[in-house]
């Protein structure tokens, strides 16, 4: 999933200096507004007296936390959708380091203060799901936050050069003359901040934190793309930002004469703080790329193996699971799911090996639309009815059902080098716009037609969509609670629901069905190569020959793919522990409920209070068996 809610308190400062998500479209928190004052209205704490029942005075809290940590975070503001605060809309969030010392600072506060003067016993049961989140949230900040150091700002995958301009294309809307000032406002701002972090990157590197030198030419590629074309150069194109300005601006109802300085202004800005930026940030990118060497894993590192024991346990929101055990699973689901593939390919009537299958998938022409534009629009048409047909069957499994619309779009040209093959955004917390399933549309030989299936399952419904769109929809919970976001939750659900499809009766064609498989073994695989590089020193070419051995993947996702678990350690290991988890909880509450089990019910456990740690989730299913089996 592209779009990843940070936790409330680490907001962009973590998204930008030590969390990739940069890039991707983070929803994490809003603002201190009245938009957020009339969502939950009636836990303000000044409504509130110390007289106040044990709950409403812990959501007072919340509450109050939620709209001081929201202040710190403009580009949260803009990627939810209000723009009330104009001061704020023309902001970028402080990348310092002072700024993420100050916030963890703050973190270790707000523990404090929650466990000192809230008695849990007394909480009503709502109150006690919302506490622990909130617990786990901030003692997971601050764990995260004694690796601050370690995190690769500029990758070929995420970094601030790609996410700051992909808020200001995609989320600052552009109403009126105040709302293009604030934009204008933002690029002036682009400049300071790509420059603290080019200097935060560089600190890191005379410390030996630098990428794998294949992710150079990347980031310098993307970095120069957003200074190509005027008002930089006569290449007769646009830059990025510059062509958004201008269309944002023709879409307003001014004069002439405003629309020409507000023009200007945003050249100027462009020129004077923009590109000088980048041109900063390209020359850094190149000395660093003569520093760096070959080695792939994050062992390498000053604290290498604590850091990588840190980010398992942040990305699977457990600390039982070590990089062996997680290694070990992932070989036994792997070799699970090939049987079950091979099942596939005696009902398709395929003689040979699964490898042999596997070559056939990748290079058959039979299973890729053509590389044109047609090609293109059939597959947009087609994940489109498959993501209709899904939404019609939900109310059978599901109790609660998401509110926004779901649009299935192509990913746009200024970011498609780095997007991945699908993600989804979602819309903003009011629902004034839809959730978008983007589908990266370069290159068709990398869109197999046999996996549509699944990925319009797992990015739209019932997966990512459905999710996000609930927590955000979610009534009577703390804001926090519906705009954080954890991986082995978030992206555990998502490939829940791939599965899940077949049980909801799809995937009645067997090249879709092994399609689910692949990017099942897909994800189990990830168990073994992400473990396989950061912890067994595996090589780049280790993990791209297990993955093309082992799974149905084309040789460019999985190189992409590999490149991607090498940057960004830990993550890929969320997908597959939290779908475990989720099927492990599902069957557990099968087994004790027998015929009494109803789906909608334990989906709606499941979805009914934002994305929530896996230990947290457990426990609420636990408590909802306890009480069916008491009624």
């Amino acid at each position: 999933m592209r779009a990843f809610l940070l936790s409330v308190s680490s907001l962009a400062v973590l998204a930008a200096c030590s969390q990739p998500g940069s890039d991707e479209a983070v929803i994490s928190n809003d603002t201190v507004s009245n938009t957020v004052a009339e969502t939950d209205a009636g836990t303000q704490s000044e409504a509130v007296t110390s007289e106040a029942p044990e709950s409403e005075r812990l959501y007072a809290f919340f509450q109050e936390q939620f709209d001081r940590e929201l202040a710190f975070s403009p580009i949260t503001q803009t990627q939810l959708g209000l723009l009330d605060d104009l001061e704020a809309y023309g902001q970028i969030d402080d990348p310092s380091r002072e700024a993420f010392d100050a916030a963890t600072q703050r973190a270790r506060d707000d523990l404090e203060h929650l466990r000192t003067n809230f008695d849990y016993e007394t909480l009503d049961e709502a109150a006690q799901i919302s506490y622990r989140f909130f617990e786990f949230t901030l003692e997971n900040q601050i764990e995260q936050a004694e690796f601050w150091d370690h995190g690769y700002i500029f990758t070929q995958f995420f970094g601030p050069h790609s996410g700051i301009p992909s808020v200001l294309i995609g989320y600052h809307r552009v109403e009126n003359v105040d709302h293009a000032q604030a934009y204008i406002s933002r690029l002036n701002a682009l400049g300071g901040f790509l420059r603290i972090l080019t200097t935060e990157a560089d600190n890191r590197a005379q410390n030996g934190v630098l990428p794998p030198r294949f992710a150079y030419p990347v980031v310098i590629a993307t970095a120069r793309g957003m200074i190509t074309g005027a008002p930089f150069d006569d290449s007769g194109s646009d830059s990025p930002l510059w062509a958004d300005l201008q269309t944002k601006v023709a879409g307003l109802e001014i004069d002439e004469a405003d629309a020409t300085a507000l023009l200007d202004a945003g050249r100027a800005a462009l020129v004077e703080s923009v590109g000088p930026a980048y041109e900063y940030l390209i020359t850094t990118m190149e000395r660093h790329e003569a520093m760096a060497d070959d080695r792939d894993g994050v062992w390498k590192l000053p604290r290498g193996e604590a850091y990588y024991a840190s980010q398992l346990a942040n990305f699977t929101t457990r600390d039982d699971m070590t990089a062996q055990q997680i290694h070990d699973i992932g070989l036994a689901e792997v070799a699970r799911i090939h049987d079950e593939m091979r099942q596939i390919m005696d009902t398709v009537g395929f003689e040979g090996s699964l490898q042999d299958f596997f070559v056939h998938l990748r290079t058959s022409d039979e299973f890729y639309y053509p590389d044109d534009e047609a090609g293109r629009q059939r597959y947009l048409n087609e994940a489109t009815a498959m993501i209709d047909r899904v939404t019609e069957s939900l109310p059978e499994y599901f109790g609660r059902l998401p509110q926004a619309q779901l649009e299935v779009r192509a990913v746009e040209d200024y970011r498609i080098e780095t997007a991945t093959g699908a993600f989804y955004e979602p819309g903003p917390l009011d629902g004034s716009a839809p959730g978008a399933y983007y589908v990266n549309l370069s290159s068709m030989r990398e869109l197999p037609v046999y996996q549509m299936e699944s990925l319009a399952y797992h990015e739209g419904n019932p997966g990512h969509h459905m999710q996000v769109a609930i927590s955000q929809e979610l009534d009577g919970v703390p804001m926090f609670q519906r705009t954080t976001w954890f991986s082995a939750y978030g992206e555990g659900w998502a490939l829940y629901s791939e599965n899940l499809g077949k049980d909801m009766g799809f995937f009645e064609d067997p090249y879709q069905d092994f399609g689910r498989l692949g990017y099942e073994v897909f994800r189990a695989a990830r168990l073994v190569v992400d473990t396989g590089i950061h912890s067994l020193e595996w090589s780049e070419q280790d993990a791209v020959d297990y993955m093309t051995e082992n799974t149905p993947m084309t040789d460019g996702d999985i190189a992409n793919e590999v490149r991607r678990y090498i940057v960004w350690p830990g993550q890929a290991v969320s997908y597959k522990i939290g779908m475990l988890t989720i099927q492990d909880l599902r069957q557990r509450t099968m087994d004790a409920l027998g015929d009494d089990f109803d789906w909608g019910e334990f989906h709606d456990v499941v979805l009914g209070n934002g994305s929530v740690p896996l230990s947290l989730l457990s426990d609420m299913v636990d408590a909802y068996i306890a009480e069916k089996q008491a009624e």
